[in-house]
């Protein structure tokens, strides 16, 4: 795993994803969908509760669930020396459209021998928006790709996995991460479980990607924090949508 140490933030294009399941309620799936997800449900039910009830979750499993934002962002040294960090996210109904432009910029990245960086992007992120990417018949974008790859030729640093420091049973969560650093929580609006709501209840995507940069963020404040950097300030954010 690349250290957070040894790897400049410049280098890192920071990201986060937002998903949702593939239909807004269990009755809307097609038979043959409820089918699979019943069987699914099965080994992840306890107590009273049933795939009905579980379907709110079905968003963080791949096969179920779709990409309706990804925010990146990057952080830049300035003419006057100052740093800025620049943010864009793609969001929408349209999942391939969002994959798309997402390894566009993934690609260019790559190209510079840069580095992912996020939190969970290792168990979550990555591995959502590869099958997400397969299923809308996209080619991986090599910095994407890790079939046949070394442990030290992944270009990948996850605040999550770095601060297990091998402890793989522990997990920590970004807000409180954020909280235990000191940085103003990601979570002012809404959270990770309020999303589908926004999405299917509001229509409102928009807000969604507002708290994905908002994560987006926090991830470069807590790489700041931990490399005992002062943390970038607001008015040195740029939004690039």
């Amino acid at each position: 795993m690349h250290s957070i140490q040894h790897i400049h933030p410049e280098q890192m294009l920071f990201l986060d994803v937002e998903t949702v399941p593939q239909f807004a309620t269990y009755s809307q799936l097609p038979q043959a969908w409820q089918d699979h997800w019943n069987y699914k449900a099965g080994f992840l039910a306890k107590e009273e509760e049933t795939p009905e009830s579980l379907y709110q979750r079905a968003g963080i499993y791949a096969e179920f669930g779709k990409i309706v934002c990804i925010s990146v962002g990057c952080l830049q040294q300035e003419a006057k020396g100052e740093q800025q960090l620049f943010l864009r996210s793609f969001y929408g109904h349209d999942e391939k459209a969002i994959l798309q432009a997402f390894a566009e910029v993934v690609h260019k990245w790559g190209k510079r021998s840069q580095y992912l960086c996020g939190h969970n992007i290792r168990e979550f992120d990555v591995p959502f928006i590869c099958r997400r990417m397969l299923v809308n018949q996209l080619a991986l974008p090599e910095l994407l790709d890790l079939s046949g790859a070394k442990p030290w030729e992944v270009r990948h640093v996850d605040t999550l996995q770095y601060w297990k420091f091998g402890d793989h049973k522990h997990f920590t969560s970004l807000r409180l991460l954020a909280e235990l650093f000191g940085i103003p929580s990601p979570k002012d609006d809404i959270d990770g479980s309020m999303v589908a709501e926004t999405y299917y209840g509001q229509g409102d995507v928009e807000r969604i990607a507002r708290y994905c940069e908002k994560d987006v963020v926090t991830v470069v404040r807590l790489v700041q924090s931990m490399r005992s950097e002062m943390p970038i300030a607001d008015d040195h954010i740029v939004h690039k949508n």
